[in-house]
């Protein structure tokens, strides 16, 4: 099938369980903001046989995928691209060449990093644990999130409320972080921030978007009989 053959309506995006899969969060959320036409495609990826279930989709035996046709395409990063090369009217990416090049570094940094807050701390976006205190490596992974956020909102922000002024790909790459924040009750403010941080989490998840995949999210947990 030829680039330009494919239609918005071929898109089938393959999702693990809302309420714990960040990565699948990724491009729903991207998708969504820049009015992208998708079929769901849900996958139980808690319970036994999971592996075999994604594997059906998914040949890292992963989730998110996107599939276009014959076309399967794994990993939130590759499909960011695709999108972004498909649907150059959305300014998936910022339109300015020094925004754009510095929203790709902190898309890939967020992609690549940040392990130990991932992993002490994986995403339940209806959950509530707060912690008493947590460890040197989430502490260090914060600080460095909050000053991502608070460098782009003062050199690219403009007077729109996403980190590069108006919702770009890396908007929707650290949108389970805001979760993640929430649900943990981290202090923010005790890891350098001035309120910019606190503010863009405010913005991320009072997004109708947020709130139609965290009633996706609760909607999956009673139907498979998960108590939060």
């Amino acid at each position: 099938m030829g680039w330009s053959a494919v239609s918005e309506s071929a898109y089938e995006l393959v999702l693990g369980d809302k309420n714990y899969s960040s990565w699948s969060l990724r491009p729903w959320l991207l998708m969504r903001m820049f009015d992208i036409p998708f079929a769901e495609i849900n996958v139980d990826i808690c319970n036994r046989g999971a592996r075999k279930r994604i594997l059906e989709h998914s040949p890292s035996g992963k989730v998110p995928v996107l599939k276009v046709g014959d076309l399967t395409i794994w990993d939130t990063l590759a499909i960011t691209e695709y999108l972004a090369e498909k649907h150059p009217d959305r300014a998936i990416w910022p339109k300015d060449g020094e925004a754009r090049a510095i929203a790709r570094a902190v898309t890939a940094e967020m992609h690549s990093g940040f392990e130990h807050l991932r992993g002490e701390m994986p995403m339940d976006i209806l959950g509530s644990k707060p912690v008493d205190e947590i460890s040197v490596g989430v502490s260090r992974d914060t600080g460095r999130i909050v000053d991502i956020w608070r460098m782009c909102r003062a050199s690219y922000g403009g007077d729109g409320p996403f980190l590069f002024g108006a919702f770009s790909a890396a908007d929707a790459m650290y949108a389970p972080v805001t979760s993640r924040f929430r649900t943990y009750g981290i202090a923010l403010a005790e890891h350098g921030d001035d309120g910019t941080a606190k503010a863009y989490c405010e913005t991320i998840l009072s997004l109708d978007a947020i709130a139609e995949w965290s009633s996706g999210a609760d909607e999956q947990m009673a139907e498979r009989g998960i108590a939060n």
